[in-house]
C-alpha cells in the first residue's frame, strides 16, 4: 500500500481515537443473538415429494415435525423446491411456492365423499370403503357396457362407457403401468392430464 506522509498520520488518528473509545468504555456489546437463534429446520423429516398443481412435475421438498413415532402424524412446516430436481431444479411458480397454504388450508378435502344420487348432501367415506365403491361400480358397468365384437363380428374387446384421465406426474413407469392396466379392462377413452 503506498502512502503518504500526511495520509499515514490520518489512518494512525483514526485507529487511536477509536482503540481511546475502546478504553473508555464505547465499545459496541458483543452480539450474542445469532449463536441463541436455532435453525428452524434442524430436528425436521425431510421428505421429496412432486407438486400436485401442473403438469410440469416439479419437485419439492417437505420439511415435517413430529416425535417420529409409528401413529403419529407429521406437521408439514416448511416447503421448497427440489435443487437435485432435473424439471425445476429448485425454482417453483407461484403456486407451488404457496403449497404450506393449501396443506394447512382448512377447505382442503382429506378423506373421500360422496353423493348419493338424487341428495344434496355430501356423505364421509373411509378409504377402503370409497376404493370398494369405486371397484363395484366399474365391474357393474363394465359387465353392462362391455363389447366383445362389432357389427362384423370381429373380436375389439372394449369397454366405451367409462373413461380414465391419469395424474400427469406421474414417473414413466408409473404412467407405463397406468397404461396398462387401463387398457386391459378395454377402456378407449385414456387420457393424460399433461395433454388437457
Amino acid at each position: 500500500m503506498d502512502m503518504n506522509r500526511r495520509q499515514f498520520f490520518k489512518v494512525c488518528g483514526v485507529g487511536l481515537g477509536a482503540s481511546s473509545m475502546a478504553a473508555l468504555g464505547m465499545a459496541p456489546p458483543v452480539a450474542y443473538a445469532e449463536s441463541i437463534r436455532h435453525f428452524k429446520l434442524t430436528n425436521t423429516r425431510e421428505t421429496r415429494n412432486t407438486c400436485p398443481y401442473c403438469s410440469v412435475g416439479c419437485g419439492l421438498i417437505l420439511y415435517s415435525q413430529g416425535s417420529g413415532g409409528k401413529n403419529v402424524a407429521q406437521e408439514i412446516i416448511h416447503i421448497e423446491g427440489d435443487a437435485d430436481h432435473p424439471v425445476n431444479r429448485g425454482t417453483l411458480c407461484p403456486k407451488g411456492a404457496g403449497l404450506l397454504d393449501f396443506v394447512h388450508s382448512p377447505n382442503r378435502l382429506q378423506y373421500p365423499q360422496v353423493r348419493e344420487a338424487g341428495s344434496n348432501e355430501w356423505k364421509r367415506l373411509d378409504w377402503d370403503e370409497a376404493l370398494d365403491r369405486i371397484a363395484r361400480l366399474m365391474k357393474d358397468d363394465r359387465d353392462a357396457n362391455f363389447v366383445e365384437k362389432n357389427e362384423q363380428g370381429q373380436i375389439v374387446n372394449r369397454w366405451l362407457s367409462t373413461g380414465f384421465l391419469a395424474a400427469s406426474a406421474s414417473s414413466n413407469e408409473a404412467g407405463y403401468i397406468t397404461h396398462k392396466v387401463v387398457r386391459s379392462l378395454g377402456i378407449l377413452a385414456f387420457d393424460n392430464q399433461a395433454r388437457v
